[in-house]
């Protein structure tokens, strides 16, 4: 037998009879601090703060305690960079120089190819004669016909 919901229905009759007790005794002004009407009354917290003094002290403790904490503290070594060299401007100037004589030495050998290639230019195509124009379309009609005969035969 489930004893649960019996003991919940009790206890809700227990609640309502409290509170009729409560409700007739603030009626007559009898209310007692066992009464659940006296209990139901929150008190209100009172909101502490800090007062200007103390936040002055507790701002100067922890201010003491910060440049103790740092006072402590030791400063790492200064880490070496990670791999980078850095380079003097005399050695740029010098790389600068370098690289603008390759440069010109490339554009120098480029245009000695445009040079030699405008020499060698290929030679002007001529107009082809009539009868040659002639063989070569009745050439190209037998082949036509060919692939035409073959296709007809194949299908």
């Amino acid at each position: 037998m489930d004893i649960n919901p019996i003991l919940t229905d009790l206890k809700a009759e227990l609640n309502r009879i409290n509170q009729a007790i409560a409700a007739l005794e603030s009626l007559d002004g009898t209310a007692t601090a066992t009464t659940p009407a006296a209990k139901a009354a929150p008190k209100q917290a009172k909101k502490r703060g800090l007062t200007p003094a103390g936040r002055r002290r507790l701002s100067e403790k922890m201010k003491a305690r910060w440049a103790a904490r740092r006072k402590q503290v030791v400063k790492p070594a200064a880490k070496k960079t990670s791999g980078r060299r850095t380079v003097s401007t005399a050695s740029r100037k010098k790389m600068a120089e370098a690289q603008r004589k390759r440069w010109a030495a490339q554009k120098k050998a480029a245009t000695a190819v445009k040079a030699t290639s405008a020499k060698k230019a290929a030679p002007v195509r001529k107009a082809m004669f009539p009868a040659a124009r002639k063989r070569l379309s009745v050439l190209a009609k037998a082949r036509w016909a060919a692939r035409k005969k073959a296709a007809t035969t194949a299908a």
